[in-house]
């Protein structure tokens, strides 16, 4: 009998309650026998696909009768439109519609009812579009609209967002604040410590740059809307084309076989996702959206740059105060990705205060970005333990240590589920060979070129939850396959959900068939946040036990034996030493249809379940040029049972290479009166290349089960191994050259204005 119950989740560093459907009762935690397929190096279910051009992207879609869509973007940071004349545009042949403000339907988006404002508020923000027989038409068409701007101040930078003479923004100004923590007493443990270092952190926009842009085809039958979209979240995006074009979600279909990249800035309905479901309702024609690279890198979202100041305090070689203030340039965004969070949960320190400001600024919204908050927050905040280190003459690795055992939760005081942060210690510690470690550095491969090892820590959610379902359809022939309303990003989800049902069910790997990213699936969560697996992932196992039962069942009736003498096990039913093929029992059956069902239950509301990690950092410097090459990077993980550790080792290497672009080369560049982005292409954004990636990264994990956590024992691993590679780079590059640089990203003149500057203070 389905039930009501309460459910909590973290998502994104935010603690949430919901209240979700379930049904029957949860699987006993998986046993630590050895298993067919978990825990197995297995290859991607779906790797000849992908690497055959088989796979269909949302970019490979082309459907008779196509139109194509361009859109009009503001070339001013800020502006009223008045006026919009489309007569030329209109006239030109092979244009087939025009929307903007004055003419198109009230579709609500992020809580505004319209997708053309009427006044732009960045450089990219979207003044009409265009939709024509072919894309050079539509573009040519974009050239021929007259737009009346009346321009407006505006504040694109950060810190002059802050400052006392910008312009407001909104009617409450241009900082909000947007989260405060408070323990014990910071001013008191300041006024007592032995060390204090006060120091300021900032660091750059990063642009997620997916090799797949955003975009979405839109088709209409006259009674039902099918959307392809390169999304993270089907589900989501169907919601909010719900709410922007009124109709019922049964009405609505959203498709996402495969992506090209996300990282968290695909999590919802865009306005592309509108403009070509309105378009192909008008229409009646098959309607394509899809950003260029420059719009991909003007209005489908950012990492936010930070400003944060620390202040640490310690006596008698332990941390006793932090104080955090970060602010974050949200540009257009309804949000912020908060980076005291890491501040407020990795350590156990009982002094703390912490506040989190979101700035308004005339540049694109933030979007979510693998670990939003905690990335930029972790650089600064492993930055300043550090150097508060070096000020107290500890090592910095043991005032971690000092720190890092506790077993609650320092927010809430919740227990962890589990926690073997010291064990990340000890591994990374081992495989960088910490004992090397000097102050002042080592020799570097030449004389002007200087070696250093630095760390950093790593927490996060990724413990999952529900609601999320699945089923799993048993055939005639013994093959099964699985249906979810998950996505597979790029991560391998298609093949530990094989794995899972195939090892539940007792069939071969090859026989299970993953079918996903599709809204006529039973409903799955979003992919971000770490969560997938451990959402979906005890959801598949309950559905494949399920229909293990109704087969053990039927081959109880079919062998006239009793069930409980019967297993299932590579796809054969075994007796009593006997072994008969499932599909020549089910061949037995007439026209059988066996369906086993499951949802993920609850999590325990007493519980905190986090992930945690260590990254390892052996960089050299060229102290002539302020060149760091990163010769080596050890990550250790501690994120329960590792399902799958071909998929999980690329899953780290991949967070890795991305938190080296943040750490060393990825930097938005804007200029200020104009308000436009300067580098929004891939020449000149600086995405690392096989020349600037890790000579070395060695890859751990604890690999123990989360026995608390969920039926599987899994948590996530899609954000942890970007988190503190920058920190540890930056520390790493510290203990080289004696400087500290306080921006990331860590570019040569950085690196070589403070080693001017700390050659000026020796």
């Amino acid at each position: 009998m389905p039930r009501v119950v309460k459910s909590r989740e973290e998502f994104e560093g935010e603690v949430y309650e919901s209240l979700v459907l379930v049904e029957g009762s949860d699987l006993p935690q998986l046993d630590g026998a050895e298993h067919t397929q978990i825990a197995h190096a297995r290859r991607r279910i779906d790797g000849t696909q992908r690497v055959s051009g088989h796979a269909r992207y949302t970019q490979d879609i082309y459907l008779p009768g196509m139109l194509f869509v361009r859109v009009l973007r503001s070339p001013y940071p800020r502006a009223r439109v008045r006026r919009i004349d489309t007569k030329k545009a209109e006239a030109l042949p092979g244009v087939r519609g025009v929307l903007h403000r004055f003419n198109a339907p009230k579709a609500a988006f992020r809580g505004e009812d319209t997708i053309f404002r009427e006044e732009v508020r960045f450089v990219g923000d979207e003044v009409a579009a265009i939709a024509a027989d072919d894309e050079d038409t539509a573009a040519e068409a974009l050239r021929l609209v007259e737009v009346d701007y009346e321009l407006l101040p505006h504040v694109v930078d950060l810190e002059e967002a802050i400052g006392d003479m910008a312009p407001p923004l909104e009617t409450d100004g241009n900082v909000a604040e947007s989260a405060t923590h408070k323990r014990g007493d910071v001013r008191k443990a300041i006024r007592d410590a032995d060390a204090v270092i006060d120091a300021t952190y900032r660091t750059s926009t990063q642009l997620h740059n997916s090799l797949e842009t955003h975009g979405a085809v839109a088709t209409w039958d006259g009674e039902r809307l099918t959307v392809y979209e390169s999304t993270q979240h089907v589900f989501g995006v169907r919601q909010g084309l719900r709410t922007a074009l009124g109709l019922p979600f049964s009405k609505i279909r959203v498709i996402c076989d495969y992506m090209g990249g996300g990282f968290g800035s695909k999590g919802g309905v865009g306005k592309y996702s509108i403009v070509a479901s309105l378009f192909a309702m008008r229409l009646g024609r098959p309607i394509r959206c899809i950003l260029t690279r420059d719009e991909e890198n003007l209005a489908a979202g950012n990492r936010s740059a930070t400003l944060q100041q620390l202040r640490l305090a310690g006596k008698d070689g332990r941390i006793t105060a932090i104080e955090h203030t970060s602010w974050a340039n949200a540009g257009q965004g309804k949000w912020v990705a908060n980076p005291t969070g890491p501040t407020n949960t990795i350590y156990d320190v009982p002094n703390l205060t912490s506040k989190s400001y979101k700035v308004i600024t005339n540049a694109g919204a933030l979007s979510a970005f693998r670990a939003p908050g905690y990335v930029e927050g972790t650089f600064a905040l492993e930055s300043a333990v550090d150097e508060l280190a070096i000020k107290m003459g500890v090592d910095p690795l043991a005032l971690r240590r000092k720190h890092a055992g506790s077993p609650k939760d320092p927010m809430g005081g919740k227990r962890y589920s589990d926690k073997h942060l010291l064990e990340c210690y000890r591994i990374g510690a081992k495989e960088i060979g910490w004992e090397r470690r000097r102050s002042g550095g080592l020799r570097g491969s030449a004389l002007y070129r200087r070696r250093g090892i630095g760390m950093a820590t790593q927490i996060w959610g990724g413990g999952g939850g529900p609601p999320a379902y699945a089923t799993v359809h048993v055939n005639p022939d013994g093959t099964a396959v699985v249906t979810a309303g998950t996505q597979d990003i790029g991560t391998g989800t298609r093949t530990v959900l094989a794995q899972v049902c195939a090892d539940e069910l007792g069939v071969d790997l090859a026989d299970v068939d993953v079918r996903i990213g599709d809204t006529e699936t039973p409903y799955g969560p979003i992919s971000a946040g770490s969560i997938t697996l451990a959402s979906v992932g005890p959801a598949v196992r309950i559905a494949a036990r399920d229909a293990k039962e109704q087969l053990l069942g039927a081959a109880a009736g079919v062998l006239e034996t009793p069930k409980a003498e019967l297993r299932l096990e590579a796809g054969m039913i075994v007796s009593k030493g006997a072994r008969t093929r499932l599909g020549e029992i089910l061949g037995k059956v007439d026209n059988n249809t066996v369906i086993g069902k499951g949802g993920r239950h609850p999590n325990d509301p007493d519980l905190s379940q986090r992930t945690f990690g260590a990254h390892f950092a052996e960089v050299e410097v060229d102290v002539r040029t302020g060149e760091i090459s990163v010769e080596h990077v050890v990550a250790v993980h501690d994120i329960g049972r590792i399902v799958n550790p071909l998929t999980a080792r690329s899953q780290v290497e991949g967070g890795v290479l991305q938190a080296v672009g943040f750490a060393l080369t990825e930097e938005r560049f804007l200029d200020r009166a104009t308000g436009r982005v300067m580098n929004g292409n891939l020449e000149n954004y600086k995405v690392p290349t096989v020349r600037d990636v890790p000579a070395k990264i060695t890859v751990k994990f604890v690999d123990r089960p989360d026995r608390r956590a969920n039926n599987l024992g899994v948590k996530g691993l899609g954000e942890p191994p970007i988190i503190p590679t920058a920190g540890a780079i930056a520390n790493a590059v510290a203990n080289a050259t004696g400087a500290r640089v306080r921006h990331a990203p860590l570019t040569r003149a950085r690196v070589l204005e403070a080693l001017a500057v700390a050659g000026a203070r020796a």
